[in-house]
């Protein structure tokens, strides 16, 4: 288990010139110019402000292999890195927070359809790097405006439970028209299951005569993701 705490004297004297460096190059240049450890050490500077941030920071990326999955991973996984403790995981999962909170609005503030990208960012955001399924719905109105998005089920590392009679239950009392459903798929690959294909023909078919359409299912893998409109499977 790893442990927050502060050193003095020369620990610091190490450190301090390399952090006003790294500030500047991100105030003058902008994220792009910065590796992904050297942003995540940024981020952390407020939690550990006086220990070297670098090497946890890239600890971190070595462990978990990508900042996505930094930002996802379990506070008992960071634990094992030396040098992260509560103050580390607090500020991780803050910007992890941040990041879907500015995903949701920008879904949010556009009609979804016609922001396809905007929505996948969104959810790679929310789930890509999830260590066990879960089950999202995005709640549409007859416009394809987002009224609702909901995660309905939590399961394990490769099943999720999905009860049809529930899903458009919730549509009808939020008075939408259509949904898209959305899973991840923890394996990494997004390869729809035939659980998967059934499951969605149960609820487009439970969905018709309540006059609810099912756009598209997707799922989310951590390197990309499958479309079943796209693949032509609804």
């Amino acid at each position: 288990m790893g442990f927050d705490f502060e050193e003095a004297g020369p620990a610091r004297v190490h450190y301090h010139g390399h952090r006003d460096r790294l500030r500047n190059r991100f105030r003058e240049a902008g994220a792009d110019a910065l590796a992904d450890y050297e942003l995540l050490e940024l981020a952390l500077f407020s939690a550990l402000p006086r220990r070297d941030t670098k090497p946890i920071a890239k600890a971190l990326l070595a462990t978990f292999g990508s900042l996505g999955e930094v930002l996802a991973a379990s506070p008992t996984r960071l634990k094992e890195i030396d040098g992260v403790g509560d103050a580390v995981i607090l500020q991780l999962k803050l910007m992890r927070a941040v990041a879907e909170r500015l995903g949701r609005h920008e879904v949010r503030s556009r009609q979804v359809l016609g922001s396809w990208s905007t929505l996948l960012d969104y959810c790679r955001t929310a789930m890509a790097f999830e260590d066990r399924e879960q089950f999202r719905i995005l709640f549409l109105d007859k416009k394809n405006a987002l009224i609702a998005d909901e995660v309905q089920q939590r399961g394990t590392v490769d099943h999720t439970p999905v009860y049809p009679r529930e899903v458009m239950r919730r549509a009808l009392e939020l008075s939408a028209t259509a949904l898209i459903l959305v899973h991840n798929h923890p394996s990494g690959d997004p390869s729809p299951s035939r659980a998967d294909i059934q499951m969605t023909k149960t609820l487009v078919d439970v969905g018709k005569p309540l006059g609810v359409t099912v756009h598209d299912h997707i799922i989310i893998g951590r390197d990309g993701h499958a479309s079943f409109r796209g693949m032509g499977l609804m």
